[in-house]
C-alpha cells in the first residue's frame, strides 16, 4: 500500500469521485448539462454545445496564481473597473538630492577620460 503525500500542504485536494475534487466534479456536472440543454434546444447544429459547455469546464480545472477563475474575474474587475490607477514611477536619487547644488552652482566639471582634475592633484601634493 502506498500513500502520496504532497510536499506543500496547500495543494492537497480531496477526490470524491473520478480523482476529481468537488470543484471539478461540480463544473463538469454543469459542463455536461448546459451541454445536454443546448444540444436539445438547437438540434441541427450540434457544434455548438461543445462551445457552450467549454467555459463552464475550465472552470473547474484553472487555476492562475492559485486563484479560481471567479476570484480571477473579481479581482481584474476590482483592478480595472472599480478602483482603477495610473501608476507613475517617480525615481528618488539621493545622489542626485545631494548634488543638486552643486550642479546649479557650475562646480560639477566634467572631466577628461585619462586626465585627473585639478582638484585632484592638489589633494595628491598634500598627502
Amino acid at each position: 500500500m502506498e500513500i502520496k503525500i504532497p510536499k506543500e500542504v496547500r495543494e492537497y485536494h480531496e477526490t470524491i469521485f473520478f480523482g476529481l475534487n468537488t470543484r471539478q466534479f461540480v463544473c463538469s456536472l454543469l459542463a455536461v448539462g448546459v451541454a445536454v440543454a443546448v444540444y436539445f434546444l438547437l438540434q441541427p447544429i450540434g457544434w455548438v454545445c461543445i462551445l457552450a459547455a467549454a467555459p463552464f469546464a475550465v472552470c473547474g480545472f484553472f487555476t492562475y496564481h492559485g486563484m479560481t477563475p471567479e476570484q480571477l474575474l473579481w479581482a481584474w474587475c476590482k483592478s480595472e473597473l472599480l478602483c482603477p490607477k495610473r501608476l507613475v514611477f517617480r525615481s528618488d536619487s539621493y545622489y542626485y538630492a545631494a548634488m543638486q547644488p552643486a550642479i546649479q552652482a557650475g562646480l560639477h566639471q566634467k572631466r577628461k577620460r585619462g586626465k585627473r582634475m585639478k582638484q585632484d592633484k592638489k589633494q595628491e601634493r598634500r598627502a
